[in-house]
């Protein structure tokens, strides 16, 4: 008898083996989005799929992958030199100083231990900390004066990735592809590598959809192979087995959609469920770098084992946006970058594992002519202060939080390259002249998308919600090309 008949989502639950967990997860996401309260984001009726849409206007951009350096990379010592500091190393800050750790606070001025030298036609100013940064100084536009004005790393990082100080909203990759959707049908619109350690302090919070659709949200890739558990079926059913599943699902499918003519969203929701197989076969050859040749190999580091890792994601991230995705993001473990002690020894290992890797994507990028239109960003979500921190030894000091005034870089998609905007004052401390605030950068970012900040909206709770949560944005247009 017809009721007898198993229904879809029991034969999918029972035969999921051919769709592999980020490809049934990724599709599940989308059965959720049909009750979800909506404002139109570009003007027109909004749709709830990845497929590719036009923003507000014309965008330079059209992907972008997002180095996060959780922690708060010390600006001090990688981006913003300070004579100031070398002359008063070792005696009392003369101002005022916010600790966030008092119980290992001091008022000694910490100069940093590495030299700065300039780089490229601009002059731009590095550690010798990042030698390969160094050489691609005249593609990258460094910002020396980034401000969230919040003193811990979770309100931090709320901050820089998704507008507000509080958790729960969505992530910077959530908002970008809520709004333009993606220009693959094969893969997943926002996609994370991880870290072999695991992921950063607060986790998925990183790549959270918060309120909006969970279609939005982030999505997990292995920092070791397999690094999608469960994409291959079982030997005995690969093959023709499995295309005997599949059909069968098609004719299920069909006969329900026979039944119910006319519902847009259930054949939308069907041909979901049928790019399963698809995905199967795109994230394999898309997380696989071994076709890749020596040479661009050898340029990312994957040949060394100091980088080895990061090259590989870094080399990965090309790969995926090569292929349509919108947003990567590549993660540190834990907060690795949060020095309140051995920074003498801790950000020197950091700056080896990840420096050629970062450099030599902008260059990978830029000889494939991909770099006009993807923006690359290196960051995290505060500084370092002026002064020591865990005053026991020179092996042990560090530098305490900074969210006064920080730095941050990016490149490609429409910003200018060879540029170094803003100041902070004489001790790096606190943004001092062109301050660039959180939500500043949102606004210029989603600017460089082809979207208005104001305009990107989603309805939650009653109140229309944006990225920049009516903070006073702006657009830094000294920032752009």
């Amino acid at each position: 008898m017809k009721n007898q008949l198993c229904s879809r989502r029991h034969f999918l639950k029972a035969n999921s083996f051919s769709l592999g967990t980020l490809a049934l997860a990724t599709l599940l996401k989308k059965d959720g989005l049909l009750a979800a309260p909506v404002m139109p984001a570009m003007g027109h009726d909004i749709q709830f799929d990845l497929t590719p849409k036009e923003g507000h206007f014309p965008g330079k951009a059209k992907a972008m992958i997002s180095l996060f350096m959780m922690g708060g990379p010390s600006q001090i010592d990688l981006f913003d030199p300070k004579p100031m500091l070398t002359k008063y190393d070792g005696k009392n800050f003369p101002g005022e100083i916010k600790y966030d750790n008092l119980a290992q606070a001091s008022s000694k001025v910490f100069a940093s231990p590495w030299k700065f030298s300039k780089h490229g036609q601009c002059g731009m100013e590095l550690s010798e900390l990042l030698p390969h940064l160094g050489s691609v100084a005249d593609d990258i536009c460094l910002i020396r004066s980034m401000s969230s004005g919040v003193s811990n790393h979770a309100q931090g990082l709320y901050a820089i990735n998704s507008g507000r100080v509080t958790a729960g909203n969505p992530a910077l990759g959530s908002w970008i592809t809520y709004g333009l959707g993606s220009e693959t049908e094969e893969l997943p619109a926002y996609m994370v590598l991880s870290h072999p350690g695991g992921l950063p302090t607060f986790q998925s919070d990183h790549f959270t959809n918060g309120w909006l659709p969970a279609l939005f949200q982030g999505t997990v890739v292995r920092a070791s192979e397999p690094r999608i558990l469960n994409l291959d079926p079982p030997a005995f059913l690969a093959g023709a087995g499995q295309k005997r599943q599949l059909d069968l699902l098609h004719h299920l499918n069909e006969a329900h959609a026979a039944e119910h003519p006319g519902e847009l969203d259930l054949h939308a929701r069907i041909s979901t469920y049928a790019l399963a197989a698809n995905m199967q076969t795109a994230a394999k050859e898309a997380l696989d770098i071994s076709g890749e040749p020596d040479s661009i190999k050898k340029l990312y580091g994957v040949d060394k084992p100091v980088t080895a890792d990061y090259a590989t994601r870094c080399l990965i991230a090309r790969r995926l946006i090569e292929r349509g995705v919108r947003y990567v993001q590549v993660l540190n473990a834990g907060q690795s970058w949060d020095q309140h002690s051995s920074l003498v020894t801790a950000l020197p290992n950091l700056c080896a594992a990840t420096d050629q890797p970062s450099a030599a994507l902008i260059t990978d990028l830029k000889q494939r002519g991909l770099l006009d239109s993807t923006v690359v960003h290196w960051g995290g979500e505060m500084g370092r202060l002026p002064v020591l921190q865990n005053d026991a030894g020179r092996e042990k000091w560090g530098r305490d939080h900074n969210t006064y005034g920080f730095s941050q870089w990016v490149a490609g998609g429409g910003f200018k390259g060879g540029y170094v905007h803003g100041e902070t004052d004489e001790w790096s401390h606190k943004a001092a002249v062109d301050e660039v605030k959180h939500y500043d950068w949102h606004a210029t970012l989603l600017h460089l998308f082809g979207l208005n900040h104001d305009k990107l909206a989603y309805k939650h709770n009653g109140l229309v919600a944006t990225l920049t949560n009516n903070q006073g944005a702006r657009v830094v247009t000294e920032l752009l090309a």
